[in-house]
């Protein structure tokens, strides 16, 4: 049996006006829902990521839950979407493993492709120049905005945020095996003192401190040393 919910999908031109009529879906959240629903809302407003909230989207499998989505263009006619997926966190255990927290999504390649075809684009190279080392809950969306703007300003360089939770040492590990040169820590204690740390992680020098206000030039210099101390025989 398919997901009744797939009727407020239907592109059946008979079927618009009894859509236009159904309860909202988004007006029935659970007070917990709508604060994780909040949230996100605020973290894609703090890194400029334009998003619509559409009433009606809705997933053709039955283990989605909390926030579904899709990334639509005009640029590809009748065929917009590009990515479509969503939140699952309760399939793993229906599967027999674990309780686990999920998101995944399905992109169509083909369509990414020519977008990148048609804007002159060329996929960026895997390795990392900084790696983002997140430190504490109340520093991430701090971090993503952080992230967010020295990719606008330095589109040059490769950024990898960290993402998944982890203490220090374990996203240190994550840093090394990234192959990034640098790694710039955003942390509460850097948040709430407007600075953010800077650590080469290709040679013993030690960590030092920039003020967020003076990124992304102090960036610029601490890249430079540290690849400069990766050059030296």
């Amino acid at each position: 049996m398919g997901n009744p919910l797939r009727v407020l999908d239907s592109k059946n031109p008979d079927m618009q006006e009894l859509i236009r009529g159904a309860p909202q879906l988004i007006e029935y959240l659970d007070t917990e829902s709508r604060a994780h629903f909040e949230t996100l809302c605020d973290i894609l407003r703090a890194v400029g990521v334009a998003y619509e909230i559409n009433p009606r989207l809705v997933r053709g499998l039955d283990y989605y839950n909390r926030t579904v989505f899709e990334w639509v263009t005009a640029a590809t006619g009748a065929q917009n979407a590009v990515c479509s997926g969503g939140r699952y966190d309760g399939l793993i255990a229906q599967l027999g493993g674990d309780a686990t927290p999920a998101v995944g999504f399905a992109m169509g390649v083909e369509r990414l492709v020519a977008l990148l075809v048609a804007g002159g684009r060329t996929p960026p190279g895997a390795q990392a120049d900084v790696y983002v080392v997140v430190g504490g809950p109340q520093a991430v969306t701090p971090a993503l905005a952080l992230t967010e703007r020295l990719r606008s300003e330095r589109p040059a360089m490769r950024f990898e945020l960290n993402i998944g939770g982890g203490n220090l040492k374990t996203q240190f590990r994550r840093a090394d095996r990234s192959g990034a040169v640098l790694a710039l820590i955003i942390g509460e204690d850097e948040i709430a003192r407007g600075v953010v740390g800077l650590k080469p992680l290709r040679d013993t020098s030690g960590q030092s401190e920039c003020p967020i206000a003076q990124l992304p030039a102090g960036l610029d210099a601490a890249l430079a040393a540290a690849r400069a101390a990766v050059a030296m025989p």
